[in-house]
């Protein structure tokens, strides 16, 4: 494969899958050559980031299950699931890293087969009689899934020119996020065929998929030799205040997504007594729907704006949190999980408009457009690895809640409570009249 392209023609180099000029920009590079090259790297790009959140939300399908038998309380099934969002969590810097380090193509490759290792490790220890140390050694391993998210959006943002960066980040990250549902679905139709004996088959089901994300990556993606090397833009971004809001509004929403996402099916089970086929049967709608508003909202803010978006997208979200709450207090199944999928769909919008704002800060600040990627690829690694940080709060704050009053009530109202300071922080710094970086 070549690998410096220039528009309308591509000339060998020595090195194999590097590209070393590229300008997304230009409108003659990207008609003739740019955006074709994007568009693959984009669609293997995410087919490894969809697996990478399979794994990473693996437990929350695996506790479904866990029946009596094992002996673990629902406070041990939150931790469990708990564990995987903080090692994803903190993962997701190295790997943002990575990408300038090793390369897009080569660090996806890499990080890809690195998902079998807590596929096959979950095969040997799911049975009755592990204690539930092992089942959290083996389920921070799959924190490895979370961490493939920033390094292939960092990949991505570099591939696409700013006006498309919306709709190309919010397809990539929602592609990926529909691995949460898809491995929901998976346990729903193990449960469904043969029952709660079986865990190991979602497992099998995987292994081949992992493959085959590795392998396709090493086919048919690509680095861009412009990225590499280019570790200084983390160090620099972190010292901009923007990093730092940034990564807030994407805990209100990223870590609101991946939070109920590996909390759902356990809300259903302990509160509304629902069977592990029962929980099954729904939790999957949730990051389904999430991930499906994702680009949508990418899409949204690039026609409105990012802020506009997401200042409008946390009231929404409140909305929901307040149906959730009163259908906590009822117990109504069926408002609490309208109120319930309204979260993710409005976390999905949230973070297509929260990615979308990133990039759009950087063009306002900076010069030259190969400033502005550098640092917002760098941004996007550090919002994402704060972000996935939401998703640990959520499921200790159900943790906690379910201990204290064997309900989500007390959780849902810190979380409404977090959501109206997530409003006001996205309306005083982007929005208000004499704002510094009016988006």
């Amino acid at each position: 494969m070549s690998t410096t392209l220039e528009a309308g023609r591509t000339t060998p180099r020595p090195r194999r899958y590097w590209i070393d000029q590229w300008d997304p920009e230009d409108e003659g590079f990207w008609a003739a050559t740019g955006r074709r090259v994007a568009n693959r790297n984009l669609w293997f790009s995410i087919l490894s980031e969809h697996v990478g959140f399979s794994i990473w939300s693996l437990w929350s399908v695996m506790v479904l299950f866990m029946g009596p038998a094992y002996g673990f309380s629902a406070a041990d099934k939150f931790l469990l699931v708990s564990t995987p969002t903080l090692v994803g969590a903190v993962l997701r810097l190295p790997y943002t890293l990575a990408v300038a380090r090793f390369g897009g193509r080569n660090w996806t490759i890499f990080s890809a087969a690195l998902l079998l290792v807590p596929t096959v490790a979950a095969g040997f220890v799911l049975h009755p009689g592990t204690p539930l140390g092992t089942f959290l050694v083996v389920a921070a391993l799959t924190g490895v899934g979370g961490g493939n998210f920033a390094s292939s959006m960092t990949n991505i943002n570099s591939f696409f020119p700013e006006r498309l960066k919306g709709w190309a980040l919010g397809l990539n990250a929602g592609g990926g996020n529909l691995g949460v549902a898809a491995v929901q679905l998976v346990g729903l139709l193990v449960l469904g065929t043969v029952g709660a004996t079986q865990p190991l088959l979602v497992l099998w089901i995987y292994i081949p998929l992992i493959v085959l994300a590795a392998t396709c990556s090493a086919l048919f993606m690509d680095n861009i030799s412009s990225v590499r090397g280019d570790t200084g833009a983390m160090r620099e971004v972190v010292r901009d205040l923007h990093c730092w809001v940034m990564s807030l509004l994407y805990v209100g929403t990223f870590g609101s997504f991946i939070g109920y996402g590996f909390a759902f099916g356990l809300v259903l089970q302990n509160q509304f007594k629902q069977t592990p086929l029962q929980a099954a049967a729904l939790t999957f709608l949730g990051p389904l729907l999430g991930s499906i508003s994702r680009p949508v909202g990418g899409w949204l803010a690039d026609r409105w704006g990012g802020a506009r978006i997401t200042l409008v997208n946390f009231a929404l979200m409140a909305a929901g949190t307040v149906i959730t709450i009163l259908a906590s207090q009822a117990g109504s199944l069926p408002m609490f999980v309208i109120g319930f999928i309204a979260l993710f769909v409005f976390s999905g919008v949230g973070n297509g408009s929260t990615y979308k704002m990133i990039p759009a800060i950087f063009r306002a600040k900076c010069a030259e457009p190969v400033q502005a990627r550098r640092l917002s690829g760098a941004l996007i690694g550090i919002a994402g690895a704060i972000g996935a940080l939401g998703g640990l709060f959520i499921n200790l704050a159900f943790r906690a809640s379910f201990a204290a009053v064997n309900n989500g009530v007390p959780a849902f109202v810190s979380f409404l409570a977090f959501y109206a300071v997530c409003f006001a922080v996205t309306w005083l710094v982007y929005l208000r009249p004499g704002a510094r970086t009016a988006l």
